[in-house]
């Protein structure tokens, strides 16, 4: 059984574990989410102009979409302002700033109908971040910008929380795919052959948990939970942020959810910054979970050598 619990009270400690658990988070919107919500609209509407961005792919060709959408996700992810922004959030969310790490605010464009679903655009697949070698202790944030419905939302899948599936894990590397696959996301627009981990089959839709709420609502989940782009049939373009964090007291004492499949290798920890003052975790840490990598490829991705 999988809970989902509305504006939880207790400590980060304690949601934490009901994150190892299992247990789906969803908060009703906060001031907090919604300055950093403001600040990625008034980007968003920036590089957009004159055009509402929810209906920009009315009317605009697929690659002028993109030439827009492609720097824009990048000055948003990257600027001081977001992290700061980020920062002030996880505080009010409770979050110690001292032991706190988050990687980057990454703002994801899924356009409906089928009009992008490649590179900046990508729908994604099911699959759970693990396998993109993130920490078991990661916990994944998600909200809206604008107000969303069923058919335009994240789709949980969690009979598989417990059960292992059959994955393309252990092709993913982070290390080469800083290099290529995410450095190169601009360049895919009609297809996307970048090694995304995700099921090696198909996997039944049903039953499924589908968590809609308005703009600046948040869900907070497991990395270890199998998820996917639900495809977008709203007639409006969707754009959401999503960030991960994870504790300097889990990730020291190896605690975190149970890993029932992932085979990735290296680890995603050297994108990871202290909330308080956003500087790195220390590198003797991050190399007790960098296992299996050849460290072929790019340890830190580099946004400006984004092709």
């Amino acid at each position: 059984m999988t809970t989902v619990l509305v504006d939880a009270e207790g400590s980060d400690e304690q949601r934490r574990q009901q994150l190892y658990d299992g247990t789906i988070m969803f908060y009703t919107p906060r001031d907090s989410v919604a300055a950093l919500r403001d600040h990625a609209w008034e980007l968003i509407s920036a590089a957009f102009d004159p055009v509402d961005p929810r209906e920009a792919q009315e009317q605009l060709e697929v690659e002028k979409f993109v030439e827009r959408a492609a720097p824009l996700k990048t000055e948003f992810t990257h600027s001081l302002r977001s992290k700061e922004l980020l920062r002030d959030l996880l505080v009010d969310f409770g979050c110690e700033p001292e032991t706190t790490y988050f990687d980057l605010p990454k703002l994801r464009i899924v356009t409906h109908s089928g009009y992008l679903t490649a590179g900046v655009g990508y729908a994604y697949k099911a699959h759970r971040d693990v396998w993109y070698a993130a920490p078991m202790c990661q916990q994944n944030w998600w909200f809206p910008l604008v107000d969303i419905g069923s058919t335009s939302a994240l789709a949980f899948h969690p009979q598989y929380w417990n059960e292992p599936v059959d994955n393309t894990s252990s092709g993913f590397d982070p290390y080469r795919w800083n290099a290529t696959g995410r450095k190169d996301a601009a360049k895919y627009i009609k297809a996307d052959d970048r090694p995304h981990p995700t099921t090696s089959g198909p996997v039944p839709n049903d039953p499924q948990i589908r968590v809609v709420g308005g703009a600046s609502s948040m869900l907070i989940f497991s990395a270890a939970h199998l998820h996917s782009t639900v495809p977008n049939t709203s007639g409006r373009t969707r754009f959401s942020i999503d960030f991960r964090t994870a504790s300097l007291v889990d990730l020291e004492a190896r605690h975190g959810a149970a890993n029932v499949d992932n085979e990735s290798t290296g680890t995603t920890l050297r994108d990871f910054l202290r909330a308080s003052d956003f500087t790195p975790l220390p590198e003797e840490l991050i190399g007790q979970y960098d296992e299996g990598s050849t460290h072929d490829g790019t340890l830190v991705f580099d946004p400006t050598a984004a092709g």
